[in-house]
């Protein structure tokens, strides 16, 4: 099999040498390790194409990779796979400014594609603090959200077409030059969140978006965090929000501590909110922060150096969370009237299972998706803390995935969000598409 993948990609873009695919079978946060039997990098769809038809053909399975910052385990490989990785498939068509579009493939950084937008004076709807990393076509495979989810919505509302090799070898372009097409199936829609269980995604028409000419932050404190939540719904469902970012202040405490970015204000928790617009947005600004109950007075950015500084307490969280060793991740979706709830709760799972550990909490209020960290949590208590982790959030009325899909991590709790009638008919769809089960094996079903 290795030859005939080398005959189709090149030698140099197949490998199984062990060390290599023993750093490929490792998760993001290092938690999580597989096994895989090769490694290829198909360089065109044709050769993805290839790939899947002659590892479907030899009976082997297929796990495939893009900036491989899944964190859920959605590109650790179970079954000795073959590795497909799309970090080739690396073409950035020109920026189409009187359209808004872009066309991609799916290896592209989301950096590389916000720079293109910035050089055409647009810009990119979804935004993540592993940007220099995470490929769009991951993205949309996870229907990925991030820090402008509140305004912008997620990848799959950034996503005009695609690019698909499907399981049994073949290729799917779903290209329209029209932004209202109802003429049959939305099938870029089917395979945005499929996280790559449905085909292999190898290209993208992106939306893209005008730029605001001004913009405005602040970050406030608040006591309680039931106060911060009540000032996220003045704030969400507004025009012109273009951020609403909660941060715990014992992960500030951290960055403060390590990397010397202190917060802005005090407060047990604080919220980054950012309006954007053509006019100036201060002096609304203003006007909302006096409705909602902080902790003293907001710090508020109407430049950008300003801005820049606010937003590195925010920013800061990805560099401090892996200091006491890799994370427990939880990515969760609730309501937003049980947040607080929930969070004090999960302090006390996390007491009860992990007394050690530290528990901090981040991510996008405004539609109630967040990320609860566990630090410094021992490899011995992660079951019992993780299945007891996902029935509160059951009980609270969540998702068990709020926007990093299911992965092979949470693929027994789906049940928790989605009824029987749901999975059998994922199921279905599954099968219809791959009958033999080779692609993404791992992911989203036990």
């Amino acid at each position: 099999m290795l030859q005939r993948l080398a005959d189709v990609v090149g030698s140099a873009y197949v490998t199984d040498d062990p060390d290599v695919l023993a750093g490929r079978s490792v998760d993001y946060t290092g938690r999580y390790r597989g096994r895989a039997s090769a490694l290829v990098r198909p360089g065109s769809p044709d050769q993805v194409a290839a790939v899947l038809r002659i590892c479907r053909d030899g009976g082997a399975h297929v796990t495939v990779q893009g900036g491989r910052t899944s964190l859920v385990a959605g590109t650790v490989p179970e079954h000795d796979d073959v590795l497909l990785s799309t970090e080739r498939l690396n073409a950035l068509g020109d920026v189409d400014a009187t359209e808004r579009r872009v066309a991609v493939g799916s290896g592209v950084t989301l950096a590389a594609v916000q720079h293109a937008a910035a050089a055409a004076g647009l810009l990119f709807g979804v935004d993540l603090t592993a940007r220099d990393t995470a490929t769009v076509g991951g993205m949309a495979s996870t229907n990925a959200g991030g820090l402008c989810t509140v305004h912008y919505g997620n990848m799959a509302e950034q996503v005009l077409g695609v690019e698909v090799a499907l399981p049994d070898g073949s290729l799917l372009s779903r290209h329209s030059a029209v932004r209202a097409d109802n003429t049959g199936y939305n099938l870029p829609a089917l395979f945005v969140g499929a996280e790559g269980t449905l085909g292999v995604i190898t290209g993208l028409d992106l939306r893209l978006r005008p730029a605001p000419a001004h913009r405005v932050t602040a970050v406030c404190g608040f006591t309680e965090l039931d106060a911060l939540v009540d000032a996220a719904r003045v704030f969400r469902d507004l025009a012109g929000i273009a951020t609403l970012e909660l941060v715990d202040a014992r992960v500030a405490a951290l960055t403060a501590e390590r990397l010397g970015v202190a917060a802005p204000v005090d407060g047990a928790w604080l919220l980054l909110v950012e309006l954007a617009g053509d006019t100036d947005q201060t002096e609304r600004l203003f006007g909302l922060l006096q409705r909602v109950s902080c902790t003293g007075e907001p710090a508020v950015g109407v430049d950008t150096a300003t801005q820049q500084r606010l937003w590195r307490v925010r920013e800061a969280v990805a560099d401090v969370l892996g200091a006491f060793g890799p994370p427990l991740k939880f990515d969760v979706s609730l309501p937003l009237a049980a947040v607080a709830g929930f969070a004090a709760a999960a302090a006390t799972v996390v007491g009860r299972h992990a007394p050690e550990a530290l528990p901090v909490l981040f991510g996008h209020i405004g539609e109630g998706n967040l990320h609860l960290n566990v630090l410094r949590c021992a490899a011995a208590a992660e079951p019992a803390l993780y299945a007891a982790m996902m029935e509160l959030i059951a009980e609270c009325g969540g998702n068990v995935s709020s926007e990093h899909g299911v992965g092979s991590r949470k693929r027994a709790y789906l049940s928790m969000s989605r009824g029987p009638a749901d999975i059998a008919a994922m199921r279905t769809v599954k099968a219809a598409f791959d009958p033999t089960g080779y692609l993404n094996a791992a992911v989203l079903f036990d």
